[in-house]
């Protein structure tokens, strides 16, 4: 795959628990602004691409660069100041803090400018939550802005989890199976809005998922795990084609 507008870049990235390898020379490339799809059968190691990807885990060997910068050790915290928001399959909300409080919490650079005043922290908190309802009216989520987190739907948590991330202004935003669990219908509209985000937040994406009749219509470009190995990747009609990749899935 081509380097131009390169944002994201694993080369080469190994992983082992043990006696177990995880991921293998695994090598990726995410362009600004596209949205790049793992797949892979279960076992295959996407999780733990992403956990390396974002910094929860540190590889064993390779590369990892992010907007031209070595952050191969760095950990998440400091990935999320330079520009990496993740999710969770299983949403990690704040379940009793409101809709609203639970995206104002993930503002980035909240307290790293100086106020001086208390005019300054009243102007910075009024920006702050009109941004956050920006967020949420683009996620459909701000006619339920002052409902504490427990109380919303499997899939308005996904939505919610998704709204914090985009609150930080991401560059480059990792999805951990964002439509597991989710009606058809409402997964349908995620992958919408996930479009919708790209272009209007110019927003990179990895995305690992599992439901492919959905995913699938949305990428750019699309990597194949198995047994930890990339076996294929290239555009998604060449990918679906690929001998090697019905043959993970569907086994020997």
């Amino acid at each position: 795959m081509s380097s131009d507008n390169l944002l994201f870049l694993a080369k080469n990235v190994s992983k082992r628990f043990g006696g177990l390898i995880a991921l293998k020379d695994v090598t990726v490339f995410i362009p600004e602004d596209s949205l790049t799809l793992l797949i892979g059968p279960n076992g295959s190691g996407k999780t733990t691409f992403l956990q390396v990807a974002s910094g929860v885990l540190r590889p064993d060997s390779g590369l990892l660069v992010f907007k031209g910068l070595n952050v191969t050790g760095l950990p998440p915290h400091v990935r999320f100041k330079l520009g990496v928001a993740t999710t969770f399959q299983i949403p990690r909300l704040f379940p009793s803090l409101s809709v609203l409080e639970n995206v104002l919490v993930a503002a980035r650079g909240v307290n790293e400018t100086p106020l001086s005043c208390l005019r300054d922290v009243r102007v910075k908190e009024r920006e702050l939550i009109e941004k956050a309802f920006d967020v949420l009216k683009l996620l459909s989520l701000d006619h339920v802005w002052d409902k504490p987190a427990y109380t919303l739907s499997g899939g308005q948590m996904k939505l919610l989890e998704l709204a914090r991330a985009l609150m930080s202004d991401p560059n480059l935003l990792l999805l951990d199976e964002p439509l597991a669990g989710v009606n058809p219908a409402l997964a349908g509209g995620i992958m919408q809005f996930l479009t919708k985000i790209r272009k209007e937040r110019e927003v990179a994406m990895l995305l690992v998922e599992h439901r492919l009749d959905l995913a699938l219509r949305y990428a750019d470009y699309v990597y194949v795990l198995h047994n930890g190995r990339v076996i294929s990747e290239g555009p998604p009609e060449a990918v679906v084609e690929d001998p090697a990749v019905a043959k993970a899935y569907l086994g020997e």
